[in-house]
């Protein structure tokens, strides 16, 4: 071969393991710092986990717990995080932010995640993140396994109105994700996203009543949702750890609820 040859074959090799060529991409190295990064992480690109949030692994709040106790968790601190190296950060706009802007002080690639509160939102937050990790497929996966499971939804000419009633009588309302979760059961969101009492409740009472269930963490902020008082209003159940992020779970809430 030509020394023109030779040459021109180097600079093929090397244009052939560039970021972006044909070549297989290196796996990343991706830490998550909060609870709904967490899921989406776990959900797109299980296998270059370097770190997730220790909330992962509750089953209470993670609707990944049982996956995450498997991989590994950071503390939330930038030390902690720089101490793996990663090559990748998933931040929330809402907690952490501290350790967030810490590591972009140090130069560290770190992405602020939305929470979707819709899903045509959610679908977005999923074919991006997926196009970031280097997984489209996975995600386009994702997004069709989640519309699969909402087109199978009963769609009702006349909806039956419901409330989603969270700890120390919150309601999140419409506009809200679980205001798009109610309507993607069949119901219509009877809340104006604020908080209500009990007269309230039993003076213009919705048709069913909607309690997000985190076993094994019953408190004070939760005692009106046991109030016997509320025992005639029918009622349905849904893990709260699937009603915490916009991820695909939300879909899996509002089939739990559609019966």
């Amino acid at each position: 071969m030509s020394r023109a040859g030779l040459l021109r074959g180097v600079l093929l090799f090397g244009l052939f393991l560039l970021p972006g060529t044909t070549a297989a991409r290196a796996a990343l190295r991706v830490v998550s710092l909060n609870l709904c990064t967490d899921q989406m992480l776990v959900l797109l690109a299980p296998d270059e986990i370097a770190g997730l949030s220790p909330l992962a692994r509750d089953p209470a709040l993670s609707a990944v717990a049982g996956r995450a106790r498997d991989l590994p968790t950071v503390r939330p601190s930038a030390e902690a995080v720089l101490r793996l190296h990663p090559d990748l950060v998933l931040a929330e706009r809402y907690g952490a932010q501290g350790v967030a802007a810490a590591l972009k002080a140090l130069g560290v690639h770190v992405v602020m995640v939305a929470d979707p509160q819709s899903f045509a939102a959610i679908r977005v937050e999923i074919e991006r993140l997926a196009v970031l990790l280097g997984k489209p497929a996975r995600g386009k996966a994702t997004i069709a396994a989640m519309d699969a499971t909402l087109a199978g939804l009963p769609q009702p000419v006349h909806r039956a109105t419901a409330i989603l009633l969270e700890p120390r009588g919150f309601t999140a309302g419409p506009g809200s994700l679980a205001g798009a979760v109610l309507w993607a059961a069949g119901y219509r969101d009877a809340a104006s996203g604020s908080w209500i009492d009990l007269e309230r409740l039993l003076a213009d009472p919705p048709d069913v009543l909607l309690l997000p269930e985190a076993k094994g963490f019953p408190s004070l902020a939760t005692g009106l949702l046991d109030n016997p008082a509320l025992a005639r209003l029918p009622r349905r159940t849904v893990p709260a750890a699937w009603l915490m992020c916009g991820s695909p779970f939300a879909a899996r809430a509002a089939a739990a609820i559609a019966r």
